[in-house]
């Protein structure tokens, strides 16, 4: 059943209604969860690129130690959400990110050589990291970053050569090690963040680098299917040393159970067989589902009230194909979903949609208008 204010919130809107709703009460039990699950002397910082709400990242701005940020805009979001501390990252960082990057004393992670000389024309004179795409990964997700031709980061193999050759004005003082996105295995996890010390603690040694820092980036992952999110319990068995900070970089694991995407039926109909329920909504709104594809579950809202003069549609004990309003056939949400009843006018309620949903979707394309946006 839906949380009430939930329902509440939805049946204010006008039809057809269409939303976004975010929890900021759920955005900081959930740092509060991460933070009591990990060793001491871990920062946290929310990746903002996995929703960059405005009322999202400033309640994770406080919730946690800071933010990461990948492009110019993030960091705008950064600036203006008084985040205590912003870490830059990401492989096509613009001169003038870069500069502002340094205006606003953003830790940068440096993703090649070319970059670095790029950070040298600036004048720059920084403390940094580099990100290392290591040989290999003990981890699996969603999408793998290292240990495989990726555009993320500095071939492990090529690293002695780059700090052989760091410019003037930069100093190297810790590694970013983000391997996977989405990896629901805990274990594996905690064993990846002692490996990541251990790398790069061994590394610094060999080449004299001042340590200080070393950032795991994010990947702890939940599973949309089955309602599973990754055991936290090992990361507490990650021993860090005094002289270092460990930095985690999550962004899903914060705000996907924190938000939600529901959409009204706005027609049913059986077309060869098989039966689709079309929604003021969709992909444009939604994206992820077909991104990965796989088919979102979701529960369906009855809304009673019917007040158009024509019959209301209505089907019983049926799968449907739920789809959206654009002009194409991968326009799907979820397909093959049983439902016992359901109605047009009735809402579908999407969970877990808080974590890349609006932010990575194709808003523009037929030019519908945007969902409402709801902070409860």
């Amino acid at each position: 059943m839906a949380d009430p204010r939930i329902t509440a919130a939805l049946r204010r809107l006008p039809t057809p209604r269409c939303a976004y709703l975010y929890d900021t009460t759920a955005l900081r039990h959930r740092a509060a969860t991460l933070k009591a699950a990990l060793p001491p002397k871990t920062t946290i910082l929310y990746a903002v690129k996995a929703n960059s709400h405005p009322d999202v990242i400033h309640t994770l701005a406080t919730a946690c130690d800071g933010l990461e940020v990948a492009s110019g805009g993030e960091l705008t979001l950064a600036r203006q959400a008084h985040a205590k501390r912003i870490v830059f990252g990401g492989p096509a960082k613009t001169d003038t990110e870069l500069a502002a990057a340094l205006q606003t004393g953003a830790q940068l992670n440096v993703e090649s050589p070319h970059e670095l000389r790029r950070l040298a024309a600036l004048g720059a004179t920084a403390d940094i990291c580099l990100r290392i795409n290591r040989t290999t990964t003990a981890l699996t997700g969603s999408h793998t970053m290292t240990g495989t031709p990726t555009p993320f980061g500095i071939d492990e193999n090529q690293l002695p050569h780059v700090l052989a050759d760091i410019p003037p004005g930069l100093r190297v003082i810790g590694f970013h090690l983000h391997a996977v996105s989405n990896n629901l295995d805990g274990h594996a996890h905690a064993r990846f963040l002692t490996d990541a010390i251990d790398w790069s603690t061994r590394t610094a040694h060999t080449h004299d680098i001042p340590l200080r820092i070393v950032n795991a980036g994010g990947g702890l992952g939940i599973d949309y299917l089955t309602g599973d999110t990754i055991d936290l319990t090992p990361l507490s068995t990650v021993t860090i040393p005094d002289h270092l900070e460990l930095i985690l970089e999550p962004g899903r694991y914060l705000t996907a159970d924190a938000g939600w995407y529901a959409t009204e039926v706005l027609d049913l109909k059986t077309t060869h067989g098989r039966t689709f329920a079309i929604l003021r909504g969709g992909t444009h709104h939604f994206r992820l589902p077909a991104a990965w594809g796989y088919s979102h579950p979701f529960t369906v809202i009855p809304i009673d009230e019917w007040t158009h003069p024509y019959p209301r549609l209505t089907t019983h004990d049926t799968h449907i194909d739920a789809v959206g309003e654009l002009c194409t056939p991968r326009d799907v949400l979820t397909r093959n979903q049983h439902v016992p009843h359901l109605r047009t006018g009735d809402l579908l309620l999407y969970p877990r949609a808080g974590a890349y949903g609006w932010d990575i979707s194709h808003h523009d394309f037929l030019r519908h208008e945007p969902p409402t946006f709801i902070t409860l």
